[in-house]
């Protein structure tokens, strides 16, 4: 008997026609590994669809509890984990999420120079630009020019922070608030919120603008 005859048949995962190489290496490691006992099949089906479930939506929440709340602004600021949870929010499982707060002298941009670590949780998977290498690369050589083709023109003066994920941090773009909005209450702001804001390539929409987003 060879190590591939058994007496007794593993379900696999069909083959799509189109597969892509990475996903084939991927559902190849998910084969071994179910085979050897280390994962179950339901645990990797069940944690798929949490992430394709996950939405800008927690995201946008966060960021309009911390344009009405100042208090709350300085607790998302210390610990965005902490203060997903307080608002019943599950911040996923990076060990640490870090919000930082755009302001006319300081604007964030976030990028993975190595793959596409991401808060998942909090706004849902990532673009296809941010997993992109010229995105990963350009962020960091020419982050000005980035922008601008998102849209974003920043005066000279204003100091531009790139922050790379890595696979224990996650960062939260909170951009700053638009004017006009006031009267507006928490819902209604949120509706403003954005997931390229929240990374930190957009600005956020003001009241009656159609939403920004690549």
């Amino acid at each position: 008997m060879t190590e591939h005859d058994h007496e007794h048949d593993h379900p696999h995962t069909p083959i799509a026609d189109d597969e892509q190489p990475a996903a084939a290496r991927a559902r190849v490691l998910e084969e071994v590994l179910v085979e050897k006992g280390a994962i179950r099949r339901a645990d990797t089906r069940q944690e798929i669809d949490w992430l394709v479930s996950r939405s800008p939506a927690d995201g946008a929440r966060l960021v309009a509890r911390a344009w009405v709340d100042p208090q709350f602004k300085e607790r998302l600021l210390s610990d965005a984990r902490e203060a997903a949870l307080e608002l019943g929010l599950d911040p996923g499982p990076s060990p640490v999420v870090v919000a930082v707060e755009n302001t006319p002298p300081v604007h964030h941009m976030v990028v993975c120079t190595l793959c596409s670590c991401y808060p998942r949780a909090l706004l849902g998977p990532p673009p296809h630009w941010y997993k992109s290498l010229p995105y990963r690369s350009r962020a960091v050589s020419d982050p000005r020019g980035v922008l601008a083709e998102f849209g974003v023109g920043l005066e000279d003066d204003v100091e531009l922070r790139v922050l790379d994920s890595t696979a224990n941090i996650r960062y939260l773009v909170i951009p700053r608030r638009p004017s006009g909005t006031e009267g507006l209450g928490e819902n209604e702001l949120a509706a403003l919120v954005t997931r390229d804001s929240m990374i930190g390539v957009a600005q956020p929409s003001a009241p009656g603008e159609p939403p920004r987003q690549s």
